[in-house]
């Protein structure tokens, strides 16, 4: 647990920036909308941000957009783009062969972040786009990661997990949650995680994505539930993991 409490003023202003950055051209009823905060704090903090720099108002419109200097953000994340640039066909193969999209993801702090995903090119948009951040313990993505990442990296995340998580399951729980994922070889998403993003119409699988000595990330394969889960891991689960070692080895090809 951390020693410290965290900053609310620093939490919401960076909240606001992600959502002005991912909407193009944000009002302040979208921002409300998206974040809950009252109107005060959001006019606050947008004052904040473009003192910084981050955030320039367009009167015409009455909203916000964030400027070039959010890029300087993520220079130290140079790997992404290439990634995503790796594994898009890999991705495109897969949908085209099941017929359900996919995305690849990689862990980002206490949560898996959307790379790439094959959702744009085929009829299914299940609104996770690109940097989408998704909780690690309730969706297939995140629990397959946790269950194959070294046993050092996975204390790490749980730890950083009970500081930024309402509650917990027990220990006990997780464990055997994961224990069940590392037999089957693949996670599944938690109902609950699907009754809220999605109204409980959508399922998904994931399988790690896995190096010589470390883990990349996990790829995942959603579809609607009305297919069936048994369905899915009797039809798929094998071109879903043949497409994530096909990823794993363009990555290392790569030297990423």
């Amino acid at each position: 647990m951390s020693s410290y409490r965290p900053v609310t003023a620093v939490l919401r202003g960076l909240e606001v920036l992600r959502v002005v950055n991912r909407s193009g051209l944000a009002s302040i009823k979208v921002i409300h909308q998206e974040t809950g905060f009252n109107k005060a704090t959001i006019v606050r903090m947008l004052e904040t941000l473009i003192h910084a720099g981050y955030v320039s108002a367009d009167p015409v419109a009455s909203a916000y957009r964030a400027t070039g200097r959010v890029k300087q953000l993520s220079a130290g994340y140079a790997n992404y783009d290439k990634m995503a640039e790796i594994c898009a066909p890999i991705l495109e193969t897969l949908r085209e062969a099941v017929g359900w999209p996919s995305d690849f993801t990689i862990r980002d702090d206490d949560a898996m972040i959307v790379v790439r995903s094959s959702r744009q090119n085929g009829p299914f948009n299940f609104n996770r786009n690109p940097g989408f951040r998704a909780p690690i313990l309730l969706t297939s993505i995140g629990k397959v990661y946790l269950a194959f990442c070294s046993a050092a990296e996975r204390e790490e995340i749980l730890v950083r997990l009970q500081d930024t998580t309402a509650k917990l399951p027990s220990r006990a729980r997780i464990d055997r949650m994961l224990d069940q994922v590392r037999t089957a070889g693949f996670a599944v998403m938690e109902d609950a995680y699907s009754q809220r993003e999605y109204k409980g119409a959508i399922l998904a699988i994931a399988a790690p994505v896995r190096g010589a000595n470390r883990i990349y990330g996990s790829i995942n394969l959603m579809f609607l539930r009305q297919v069936g889960l048994d369905e899915v891991v009797k039809r798929y689960i094998e071109s879903l993991q043949q497409a994530a070692e096909k990823i794993s080895q363009a990555l290392a090809e790569n030297e990423l």
